[in-house]
């Protein structure tokens, strides 16, 4: 398992956060999330041989966020 923080752009109440959180841990190889509305951010625990960065990201922005 490997963990990453992503920041995230255009969170604004706790909705975002699970709507946010929904679709990361939708995702095959994803083991948890955390996502913080306060620090705009998620923390992804997630399977590298299962699913790259670039798709928790991509993700992200499907669901209408800014994600680095």
């Amino acid at each position: 398992m490997e963990e990453t923080v992503i920041k995230i752009g255009g969170m604004s109440c706790q909705g975002c956060v699970g709507n946010i959180a929904g679709v990361l841990g939708g995702l095959a190889g994803v083991s948890a999330t955390e996502v913080s509305l306060a620090a705009g951010e998620a923390r992804v625990s997630f399977d590298p041989a299962q699913i790259a960065r670039g798709d928790l990201l991509a993700a992200i922005e499907d669901a209408g966020f800014d994600a680095e």
